[in-house]
């Protein structure tokens, strides 16, 4: 593989490796008999699959692991699974971008509850993930790579979130902490569940004082602050036996407070006023043999920045959106699922329609062999239609409470530029090279193949290598600011990603993850805020009366660059351990404590921008 050649990082790959096998080896020779135990994933292809037939890379974490993690941004959270990389211009609440196998943010689709969290007030109708906390979430699925094939041909990755109780009864959740930059948050979580209705309801108010975060603002040197309220509803019926109603709303008040909106000669005093109100209603009908879905979602944004208390931009966006989405589950040897999406896409005074059309084909004819193929139709007001496509395939062998599964998948899709890069270059901010460029569609693709190890619910071990590519990406000019320029040719990401868990004992595991990714542009240079190296390590302590847990967090970033007004400049490297811990003081009450950046690492993720240092919380926890 000629991507792995020239690459530095703290420990070489080679070492990774024998890791991997040597606990393979080690929990071979183990005699714990245990059932190995599947969880059903949704997100690879829109309906329910046992976990084991899932042919492309998907990463789950639980409600407890979320937990354990400690952090209040999901971001932050979503950074410790294999594969991904954020980068942020300063705290919490600051912008930042989550990025899977390198590719940009913009190109991640995250969902709530089915619930779209795209902004079409931003520029490229992206996840604000800033303003995404973790509180309140059960379930993560995440889909690595251009496969999002019923989502949108632009899904280059998917994040779907869920707030479905895990357990029946009625349930009601408390949660106060206090900490570190003058943090202070509380929320509230109501749930419920029985065989009628489900419903989820979650509040939160976070306030931050922060600190400065800017490199330049070196004379007022002002914290940047942060404010979030957000309330998340869902309500689900069984209306019978075959069919449900669903109904989910969401909405978030976010104030960023950061320098560098150049009101004449200041760099100070700045603020972002974020407010998202969205809700989706779905009616779903399932039986033994078919499956329909119906739904609509609405989704209004308002964005407003401030400079010295004056207005100096706004935009309001709009996305408006049907689905329709079945399966065909009784056929002989394999099922279908098809579907048709309209999405109406406004930015201010600007709109446009896009429909789509799928379907894909899933195997059913082996418990060993698992094949899928699907194709994508897209009709965009302003570019055309296109067609994309899906194939994946897995391998599935067990024995002796273990499993292997060998599996590869190519996905391609493509991305329209968005109504505000396309404004923003015609419109009098905008100047040459920008204005005199005609921004053409994004066309991706995206191979991997490699396999993964499950050994009675102990070890479970995942070796994949990926290529993707990004035809004519569109970025923003960093070098003169004249607006947004295409890299006329192909952006690559190349590379490999481990990730592994092992439980010691009843009360000690641990969990690691590496990727290696060898970006490229056009121009050969490495392309920006990618790192090369990323690795994770995790070590997790249960008491055996399961009152005390105690986790710590180690995680690294080698070999990333940045741009600055057209010259490339290196990232130093660096690595950041965080330690979280919590005690059941009863049934009732639990007590909660994280301290983040302990070795107190100086850092940047993006030039000019400083990140966290040391920083302790405490808090408590009430269930009733």
């Amino acid at each position: 593989m000629s991507f792995l050649k020239g690459s530095k990082s703290l420990m070489s790959r080679k070492n990774f490796i024998c890791v991997f096998f040597v606990l393979i080896t080690t929990n071979v020779l183990s005699q714990t008999e245990q059932t190995v135990v599947d969880e059903i994933i949704v997100v690879s292809n829109r309906v329910p699959v046992p976990l084991e037939k899932i042919t492309t890379s998907v990463t789950l974490l639980s409600e407890e692991e979320i937990k354990s993690y400690g952090n209040l941004s999901l971001k932050d959270v979503l950074r410790q699974t294999p594969a991904i990389g954020t980068t942020s211009n300063g705290g919490i609440g600051a912008t930042s971008s989550i990025r899977i196998r390198g590719e940009e943010g913009f190109r991640t689709l995250v969902l709530f509850d089915e619930l779209r969290l795209s902004d079409p007030s931003a520029p490229q109708v992206n996840t604000p993930i800033e303003h995404v906390l973790s509180n309140g979430i059960t379930k993560v699925e995440i889909l690595r790579g251009p496969q999002g094939l019923s989502y949108g041909a632009d899904a280059g990755g998917i994040v779907s979130l869920s707030s479905r109780p895990e357990q029946e009864g009625f349930n009601v959740g408390l949660d106060r902490q206090f900490g570190s930059f003058g943090t202070e948050q509380g929320s509230v979580a109501l749930t419920a569940d029985n065989e009628k209705l489900d419903f989820s309801l979650f509040a939160s108010e976070l306030n931050v004082d922060g600190y400065n975060a800017r490199t330049s603002d070196s004379v007022l040197a002002d914290d940047d602050g942060y404010e979030n309220e957000t309330v998340h509803m869902r309500l689900g019926a069984n209306l019978t036996d075959n069919l449900r109603l669903q109904a989910v709303h969401r909405n978030v008040d976010g104030r960023t407070e950061y320098d560098g909106c150049f009101s004449g000669t200041t760099v100070h005093d700045c603020d972002s006023l974020y407010d998202l109100s969205a809700s989706r209603m779905s009616l779903e009908y399932d039986s033994a043999a078919y499956s329909h879905t119906l739904a609509y979602s609405e989704s209004k944004t308002d964005r407003n920045d401030f400079a010295l208390g004056a207005l100096s931009f706004g935009s309001q966006g709009e996305l408006n959106r049907f689905e329709y989405v079945g399966s065909a589950k009784n056929l002989q040897g394999f099922d279908i699922v098809f579907g048709i999406d309209l999405e109406e896409e406004i930015n201010g005074a600007l709109e446009r329609d896009n429909k789509g059309y799928y379907i894909e084909y899933i195997s059913d004819f082996s418990s060993n062999l698992f094949l899928t193929a699907g194709a994508r139709r897209d009709e965009n007001d302003d570019f055309g239609n296109h067609t994309s496509f899906r194939a994946s395939g897995a391998y599935l062998l067990n024995w002796d409470n273990s499993r292997i599964k060998f599996k590869a998948s190519y996905g391609s899709g493509l991305r329209a530029p968005s109504l505000y890069e396309i404004d923003y270059n015609s419109g009098p901010w905008s100047y040459p090279p920008a204005s005199n460029t005609n921004l053409s569609e994004e066309v991706s693709r995206g191979f991997e193949y490699g396999f993964e190890y499950l050994r009675n619910n102990n070890l479970r071990v995942e070796l994949t290598a990926f290529d993707q590519e990004v035809e004519d990406a569109i970025f923003f000019d960093l070098a003169g600011f004249s607006g947004y320029l295409q890299d006329k040719g192909t952006s690559k990401s190349q590379g490999i990603e481990m990730d592994g868990s092992y439980s010691l004992s009843d009360t000690i595991s641990f969990t690691t993850n590496y990727t290696f990714n060898d970006t490229e542009r056009p121009n050969g240079l490495q392309r920006i805020r990618r790192p090369k190296n990323l690795f994770n390590f995790g070590l997790n302590y249960q008491s055996s009366s399961e009152k005390l847990r105690l986790n710590a967090f180690y995680r690294g970033s080698r070999d990333s660059v940045d741009e600055q007004f057209g010259s490339v400049i290196d990232l130093v490297n660096f690595e950041v351990l965080d330690i979280t811990g919590s005690y059941q003081l009863s049934s009732n009450v639990e007590i909660f404590a994280r301290i983040e950046n302990v070795l107190n690492e100086k850092y940047q993720e993006i030039i000019g921008y400083i990140s966290p240092e040391r920083a302790s919380y405490l808090g408590v926890r009430l269930n009733f």
